[in-house]
């Protein structure tokens, strides 16, 4: 089909899209150029781009550039050649960084470009997290970029899980059939500092291009699918999850289901030397529509996680989405509980379900797991304080250093025919405080000391999250066990306080974060009827 019969078909369907630079055969590519009058928004609901998908696969032209002779290259050609596979026909690709990693044109010939008109990009609709625009068809992408400056600096996928509404929209792309790529750059190097961890997007180990052999991996699974099967995918919103659910069977070590059901297929975020792109083509090519696995579902039946803890008084629910819920630890007990379900979890195909709950990170000693019920669809979950600890990364249980302050819990859905991609349960601790816990009587365990002055001691922590304090806290209980107060140790003095928190002498007190420009939060003591 020639360039401008295929620009013709898709005016003629009415699509308000702009076809630019349509073919040029040196170069092999297409591209759909998006304009303002093809977006619709309702209310205060994000702006969607009405029937945009990619453009027609040209079948005289390879799924992959000839000069590529990779073994997952010559793969997929031939599958796409016999026709088992669908290859890129109408799937679109997003770069979100104005080209700073993208995909050459000539590297997919069928795949469509999507380019973003002047105003668009004026409005910087073009450019970093993927979400303000809703793009109902196959859509991947990337975005090699990050928050480089000031003391909020982080990567895309860390402001997203911090950021209100970042969660709600990186859940929106994930059953949009969107799935998008970027770099840790930072977050993941000598520590973990994501809060969470999640299904909705791929973060890549490093910085700028580490992104490319994911979206070369991502890329040719999604051409590999049988137009049957990806019809299905994207009939029911599944796209993302069953390939993160293909991602993360076939990385290097994970060669069994009980793999699969472990932490190695798990991490927060993911190393390009651990990509079997050959595996992903081939599992993706078998997939039949009625062995598509489900999308796990969550929901939360009771928690003793609260909207007010701490000191200061901040919210322990970090963001609850279907597929992936976060608490941050912030009160002083020692255990906390929950029960979650996965009642809302439905198979695409009417097959029953059966659901593992898999501790993904985390003592094994201090979190307990009770699946309820014989299918598993619900379960008790019991976690203890956890200090900072060293994440193992390999077979052998080594570590290479890198700390987290994270528990990880994995719910999976069995279908009978395939595992599902998880669903992760987060619970992220404060460890820039220094905590200190003890036995008291009848075995109970209580909070002894808290050294909240992260500041003093040089301890990072994330300033949207947390914050430091000069001072530090020392409990006292009474024979029954109940606490009685504490001493407050601000480094001048030595305050005594009652149970309730007050001071023992002197004015009522209330607490007040301030966040002086360019440094992290701290909090502040207000004493009544005195001047601070």
């Amino acid at each position: 089909m020639c360039g401008s019969r295929r620009l013709y078909e898709y005016l003629r369907r009415g699509m308000a899209l702009v076809a630019v630079g349509v073919f040029g055969w040196a170069v092999g590519a297409a591209e759909l150029t998006l304009t303002p009058d093809a977006l619709t928004r309702f209310g205060n609901g994000p702006m969607i781009a009405r029937k945009l998908q990619g453009l027609p696969a040209d079948p005289a032209l390879p799924a992959v550039e000839l000069s590529d002779e990779s073994d997952a290259a010559r793969q997929l050609r031939g599958l796409v050649a016999r026709g088992v596979s669908q290859g890129f026909d109408r799937i679109l690709y997003d770069n979100r960084d104005r080209d700073h990693s993208s995909l050459p044109a000539s590297r997919f010939p069928n795949l469509t470009a999507l380019r973003y008109a002047p105003d668009l990009v004026a409005a910087g609709l073009d450019y970093g997290l993927a979400g303000p625009i809703v793009i109902p068809g196959l859509v991947f992408g990337n975005s090699s970029t990050a928050m480089t400056a000031g003391v909020d600096a982080r990567s895309l996928v860390r402001h997203a899980m911090t950021a209100p509404g970042g969660a709600a929209r990186a859940y929106r792309d994930y059953v949009s059939n969107s799935i998008y790529m970027y770099p840790e750059h930072q977050d993941h190097d000598a520590v973990d500092l994501y809060p969470a961890n999640w299904p909705y997007t791929i973060v890549s180990q490093g910085s700028s291009y580490s992104d490319r052999p994911f979206m070369e991996a991502v890329a040719m699974t999604l051409a590999a699918f049988p137009a049957d099967t990806r019809a299905a995918l994207i009939e029911h919103n599944l796209v993302a999850p069953t390939m993160q659910m293909i991602l993360r069977r076939n990385l290097r070590g994970v060669r069994s289901r009980a793999d699969y059901l472990s932490p190695v297929a798990h991490p927060t975020v993911f190393s390009g030397e651990n990509l079997r792109p050959g595996r992903m083509i081939g599992q993706a090519a078998a997939m039949r529509p009625e062995n598509i696995p489900p999308q796990v579902r969550l929901s939360m039946v009771q928690e003793d996680f609260s909207q007010s803890a701490g000191l200061a008084g901040l919210d322990e629910h970090l963001f609850t989405t279907p597929s992936a819920v976060a608490r941050i630890w912030r009160g002083p007990a020692w255990e906390r509980q929950m029960v979650v379900s996965a009642e809302p979890t439905v198979d695409p195909n009417g097959h029953g379900v059966q659901f593992d709950w898999v501790l993904l990170r985390g003592d094994p000693a201090r979190v307990r797991i009770e699946p309820q019920g014989p299918d598993g669809m619900t379960a008790r979950i019991t976690v203890n304080w956890h200090d900072a600890f060293a994440l193992p990364t390999n077979d052998s249980g080594g570590t290479d250093g890198r700390e987290t302050s994270r528990v990880d819990i994995g719910v999976f859905a069995w279908n009978g025919l395939s595992d599902s991609a998880p669903a992760i349960l987060s619970i992220s601790f404060p460890t820039h405080q220094h905590r200190t816990y003890e036995t008291g009587p009848g075995g109970a365990v209580r909070l002894a000391s808290v050294d909240y002055d992260a500041r003093r001691r040089g301890a990072t922590y994330d300033p949207r999250l947390h914050w430091s304090a000069p001072w530090r806290d020392e409990f006292a209980y009474g024979p029954d066990g109940a606490l009685t107060g504490w001493t407050r140790d601000t480094g001048h003095e030595l305050d005594i306080y009652d149970a309730s928190g007050q001071p023992v002498q002197g004015p009522p007190i209330r607490y007040e974060l301030a966040q002086p420009p360019g440094e992290a939060p701290v909090l502040v003591i207000l004493r009544e009827g005195a001047q601070n």
